[in-house]
């Protein structure tokens, strides 16, 4: 087995995980989520999420990569489970599934920089998504987009993932607050805070079966857990840092960012009178493309817009890549470029049918969203908090200065409480699945 690669420093180690938490999740499917599950409601319920769920799960991923210091696959052989390996297989497929949809889904946003900077779509922005989602165009930007991520993890840890990964976060946090300052002066801002920032739990009560799944799903999503990345990532971390710290900054800087991201996309809709989360992904693109048609120096806020969009969406695929990478690369002994190109190759062959066709999306979404991330999340629980008990144990509080109080609440809540709450997630976006006749809104999946 060839030498392992690390970070070089916590920074680089910390600014990977919340490149790959950082998404399209974050910046363009939270605001329209929380618009299609009645605003701040949905927000109270994502937050909570975030905490109660997705930080203890978080840190469970954690425990199992620096324990092995191996991919997802083999981690679980390291630490004397191998029978479990396929709960790490299984997430590995959710990155190669999720992958060859994110792309396409990236391939546009590199088309609305163009857009924006040239104002093809101010015209008409419906005619615009319509020419540049499906067809020889999506199918183009599809490979750019796969063609700059493969570049990113062909580079390897230090030289591509650390490296990208710190220029691209703090430049979608700046272009963010910056963007958020300017969403203030817009006639629509004080709605948009409004719809935003005050919730109204009858709605919650009312749509309580529907918004848990979807608060929860994009909990996951935000923070790239059920795809093993985390795994990967904390594979390559030094066993003197603190798991709960580098995990809390995580978590804390992509929240920000998703809030961030609303703090600019509301009062945009809210200034041309636009319904907030309807239509999907498709009218999401189509309304704020109208918006920056409508508003003086759109196109400039336009491309500051979808570059932040582009340097969160590679961010995220670079993770996505990495992963069955890691895998090939550590089993085989192959060489890591020609992995990373032999499998971007293929992701990108598997999602040609979404760029030829966008209906293809809400068939991925489905079989990600409803099955495969809750599925892995519950094994990598069972198997943290039970099978591997012990060993969790002191791996979480290994480098901690929280002693074991912290250790033993997190255990039992790995045990219990995650267990418990992805079961009833899974069982109410099953039923809403199906409910649906298995069509659900693709802007969720974004993550």
């Amino acid at each position: 087995m060839p030498e392992r690669e690390t970070w070089t420093s916590r920074i680089g180690f910390i600014f990977a995980a919340v490149g790959s938490a950082v998404g399209l999740g974050n910046i363009w499917s939270f605001p329209f989520q929380t618009g299609a599950n009645g605003g701040a409601a949905f927000l109270v319920v994502y937050l909570l999420a975030v905490l109660l769920i997705g930080f203890p799960t978080m840190l469970g991923e954690f425990v199992i990569g620096r324990e092995s210091k191996r991919n997802p696959v083999g981690a679980f052989a390291e630490l004397g489970h191998g029978n479990w390996s396929a709960a790490g297989g299984l997430g590995v497929v959710t990155t190669v599934v999720t992958l060859a949809f994110y792309s396409v889904v990236g391939g546009w946003v590199l088309s609305y920089i163009v857009g924006s900077a040239t104002g093809a779509y101010f015209g008409d922005a419906g005619a615009f998504f319509g020419s540049v989602s499906a067809g020889q165009t999506a199918v183009l930007t599809h490979a750019a987009f796969m063609a700059i991520t493969i570049g990113v993890v062909a580079a390897g840890i230090e030289e591509g993932i650390e490296r990208a990964t710190k220029f691209m976060i703090p430049a979608i946090i700046v272009l963010l607050v910056a963007l958020g300052i300017w969403g203030s002066t817009l006639d629509g801002a004080a709605a948009g805070y409004e719809y935003y920032l005050s919730p109204d739990f009858g709605v919650l009560a009312s749509n309580f079966a529907s918004i848990v799944p979807s608060a929860v799903g994009q909990a996951f999503f935000t923070l790239s857990l059920g795809f093993s990345v985390m795994v990967v990532y904390a594979s390559y971390l030094g066993s003197d840092d603190s798991l709960p710290a580098d995990g809390g900054a995580i978590v804390v800087i992509n929240t920000l960012v998703a809030l961030l991201a609303g703090f600019v996309v509301f009062p945009l809709l809210f200034s041309i009178g636009a319904e907030p989360g309807t239509g999907g992904v498709g009218a999401a693109f189509v309304g704020l493309a109208s918006a920056f048609g409508e508003i003086p120096g759109g196109e400039i806020i336009g491309v500051l817009f979808f570059v932040v969009l582009l340097f969160a969406a590679l961010s995220s695929s670079i993770s996505l890549l990495e992963t069955p990478t890691s895998y090939i690369v550590e089993t085989y002994d192959f060489d890591r470029r020609r992995v990373a190109i032999a499998l971007g190759a293929g992701i990108f062959a598997f999602g040609v049918p979404t760029a030829l066709n966008t209906n293809t999306l809400g068939w991925y979404n489905d079989v990600v969203f409803n099955l495969l991330l809750p599925i892995v999340v519950l094994l990598f629980a069972i198997f943290v908090g039970w099978v591997n008990a012990d060993d969790s144990y002191a791996e979480v509080g290994r480098g901690s200065s929280l002693g074991d109080t912290f250790s033993t609440v997190w255990l039992w809540w790995v045990r219990i409480v995650i267990p418990v709450a992805v079961i009833f997630t899974l069982v109410l976006g099953v039923q809403d699945l199906l409910i649906k006749g298995g069509v659900l809104d693709a802007a969720i999946i974004l993550g």
